[in-house]
């Protein structure tokens, strides 16, 4: 049985202002915008390429025996480019702040690309919800 990750879901305060971050600034697919039940709203979303979306929610009950995290609070999260340069004027075009492109090096982390796997830029979104973004060497369906 193949476990597949499919949906990340991303706290934030106002969703219909994610909806246009991811949406409009990202270049992000919008998959979903329901109302499931009333007061209750999904908004789901999916990066250029990607088979795992990320989900928004409004008005709903977390699920019995999860914690529910606060908006900005979700870190780490990475995407990966085939040209992160190109990836990172993309997102400035469209107004997004971007943090240069880094590797790590001899003392740590030094601005510019680095070899195979060690490039790497940052983004939040309005909530603060931390993203980052790494260059591979190939589309994941070549690997």
């Amino acid at each position: 049985m193949n476990w597949t990750l499919e949906v990340v879901p991303v706290p934030v305060t106002d969703i219909d202002r994610s909806k246009e971050f991811y949406g409009e600034k990202c270049g992000f697919t919008i998959d979903l915008d329901d109302e499931v039940a009333p007061g209750m709203r999904i908004v789901q979303v999916t990066p250029p390429g990607s088979r795992c979306s990320i989900a928004m929610l409004q008005g709903m009950p977390p699920m019995p025996g999860t914690k529910e995290m606060s908006p900005g609070t979700l870190h780490g999260l990475q995407l990966c480019v085939t040209d992160i340069e190109a990836a990172r004027e993309e997102l400035v075009g469209r107004g997004v702040e971007v943090s240069p492109v880094m590797h790590v090096g001899a003392t740590g982390w030094e601005e510019g690309k680095g070899e195979t796997w060690n490039s790497f830029m940052t983004f939040e979104d309005p909530d603060g919800n931390g993203w980052v973004v790494q260059e591979a060497p190939s589309e994941l369906s070549e690997r």
